[in-house]
């Protein structure tokens, strides 16, 4: 589900102002939205352009002046050298989606997570999922239904394996020691 855009207006004084709350903000509150996942587009109030971007880089400035966290230094020199078209073109593409892998990465950590809670809250249902009663038929997509797979696979390979030793044993005949002797019958003494 997609949040609208929050539309924050930049006037000629450098105010900003929040049109969703009806009230001015700062470089700071626009940040914290920003991380909280909002997203935001700031337009010029006279002109109507979108700033987001002059905006954006804006907070970051401030940011790394204020924490000496600043970007690595190769990615600030590489954004100044693609001041031609291609490679900027390039560059954001390129940014774009490595940023793209990085936020997927971290849906599967918080997923991970999340089935990790599960477990530690209940973990017999959690159990139950991954290794169902006899003739439970595991839900298709559920997080254990691979493990499911791979314990039958293994059932189905321990079930072969002891078919082939019951052939092989009885290919061989029985076990030394295993044979009937013949009981001498002796004769008086």
């Amino acid at each position: 589900m997609t949040r609208p855009t929050v539309l924050i207006r930049r006037y000629n004084d450098r105010r900003l102002y929040n049109t969703r709350s009806s009230g001015y903000v700062k470089l700071e509150d626009i940040a914290r939205m920003v991380r909280e996942g909002t997203d935001v587009k700031v337009v010029d109030a006279r002109s109507g352009r979108d700033i987001t971007s002059v905006v954006l880089t804006q907070i970051i400035v401030d940011d790394a002046r204020d924490r000496d966290s600043a970007l690595p230094l190769q990615l600030l020199r590489t954004l100044i050298r693609a001041s031609d078209k291609a490679t900027h073109d390039f560059v954001s593409w390129y940014l774009n989606n490595t940023f793209e892998l990085y936020q997927k990465a971290q849906e599967t950590l918080r997923s991970g997570f999340s089935e990790a809670r599960s477990a530690a809250s209940n973990p017999l249902e959690f159990v139950r999922r991954l290794l169902p009663l006899p003739g439970e038929v595991p839900p298709a997509h559920s997080p254990g239904s691979a493990a499911v797979a791979e314990t039958g696979e293994i059932e189905r390979l321990r079930r072969q394996i002891e078919k082939l030793e019951a052939q092989l044993a009885a290919h061989r005949g029985p076990k030394k020691g295993t044979r009937k002797r013949k009981s001498r019958v002796s004769g008086p003494g």
